[in-house]
């Protein structure tokens, strides 16, 4: 019998054939040959009938559709098998540019895999106010506006300074949406409903300046909630504050400097940034980086 459904005259018994099953189709030997209107039982048949060979044969190129069909029809003792198969032949792949917001700090995109994971909280620990989280702010800020996107700043104590004398132009405040506040929980409220709207590609918390007590009041599962809204968003969530609080960030930085305000008015401190690596579910390791000095 083809997989068209046509019979072969000379294998068919000249007794008249019975009514036709409606709850049988015709087998089909071919996975290529396989359509939207192929019935269950032609899949079922299909893979039942392959030989085990049939699955060592995938590869990374093997279609979607084969691998989906294989998948559901197999017999269940061997899904345990065919999962490990599966796991071997198909890695998880590194992941791409396009999973990372790219700050323009050539030793911090290194240091952290290409950028701020985008779907994810990645936490900035500066345990000195003069750690330099405000100028990574600014840099942040001249990286939105060369690329053309918005950040959004929740600044925790109103301590964000916008004037020409705070180092930015009218044209980089053109990409931000600056959220004033005074108290944490305040911040926290504001950053769960920025993540929810989810059109900010960066969200910038900043808390270096909220004092420690404030932030014992923070639940652990507030953190917990704002992850699974930012995973759910192409938005990079960068929470920035004096000690290591958010449990469920998935990158930790910490800042490594202490400047003075000789070393603001060199006019590239930015460049003489020192950052590490205290965490990162991405790479599993920690790293110390440099910025250019």
């Amino acid at each position: 019998m083809a997989a068209s459904g046509k019979i072969d005259d000379s294998s068919v018994d000249s007794s008249p054939c019975p009514a036709a099953d409606p709850f049988r189709s015709a087998p089909v030997r071919s996975i290529d040959s396989l359509s939207p209107e192929s019935s269950p039982v032609q899949v079922a048949h299909l893979c039942r009938s392959r030989p085990r060979g049939f699955i060592d044969s995938l590869s990374p190129e093997s279609s979607p559709a084969r691998v989906a069909h294989l998948c559901r029809s197999r017999p269940r003792g061997s899904i345990v098998d065919l999962r490990k198969l599966l796991s071997e032949r198909f890695p998880h792949a590194p992941a791409s540019a396009s999973t990372r917001l790219i700050t323009g700090l050539s030793f911090l995109d290194q240091a952290i895999g290409g950028g701020l994971p985008k779907g994810a909280i990645t936490e900035l620990i500066s345990s000195q106010i003069s750690a330099g989280s405000a100028s990574l702010i600014h840099a942040l800020l001249e990286t939105a506006n060369r690329d053309c996107y918005f950040i959004a700043l929740i600044d925790g104590q109103d301590s964000f300074d916008p004037s020409p004398s705070g180092g930015l132009g009218n044209a980089r405040l053109r990409n931000l949406l600056w959220v004033r506040c005074t108290k944490v929980l305040e911040a926290i409220k504001a950053t769960d409903l920025l993540l929810r709207d989810g059109n900010f590609p960066l969200v910038i918390v900043d808390l270096v300046l909220n004092p420690l007590e404030e932030l014992r009041k923070i639940p652990q599962t507030s953190w917990y909630r704002l992850q699974r809204l930012v995973e759910a968003s192409p938005t990079a969530c960068l929470v920035m504050s004096r000690h290591s609080m958010v449990t469920s960030a998935q990158l930790k930085i910490v800042l490594e400097n202490s400047w003075t305000l000789e070393t603001f008015e060199e006019g590239d401190a930015i460049s003489r940034l020192r950052i590490r690596v205290q965490r990162s579910h991405l790479h599993r390791q920690e790293t110390t980086i440099a910025g250019a000095i």
